[in-house]
């Protein structure tokens, strides 16, 4: 398998406005996050609809984003929600950046 180039096909526009919506509704509801050795884990509580936006959020980002890997895990009971994207060396850098998303996020990061 060639190893895909870690970039974003967004314009910067367009990047702007998924900070605003969907990764800005998102990064609201985290709970925790977790730096794994090729990327991060973010816990959200499974209230609602975050499922599906979680879903439509990684359908998202599969589409600009394809060199990102999507793990989400759904604890017993109506648990937590954990989404764990990681990818080839960068990845954490990318997410940093791109997403917004990490060590300022939240508040109740876990080192």
């Amino acid at each position: 398998m060639t190893s895909l180039p870690i970039a974003c096909s967004l314009t910067s526009a367009e990047l702007q406005e998924r900070r605003r919506t969907v990764l800005g509704t998102l990064r609201s509801a985290m709970l925790e996050v977790e730096e794994l050795a090729d990327g991060f884990a973010y816990s959200f509580i499974s209230e609602g609809s975050r499922f599906k936006e979680l879903a439509d959020m990684i359908d998202l980002e599969r589409q600009c984003c394809p060199f990102l890997q999507f793990r989400v895990t759904v604890a017993a009971g109506h648990g937590r929600l954990t989404l764990e994207i990681t990818g080839p060396e960068g990845t954490k850098d990318f997410l940093l950046s791109t997403f917004e998303w990490g060590k300022s996020t939240p508040e109740t990061w876990v080192p």
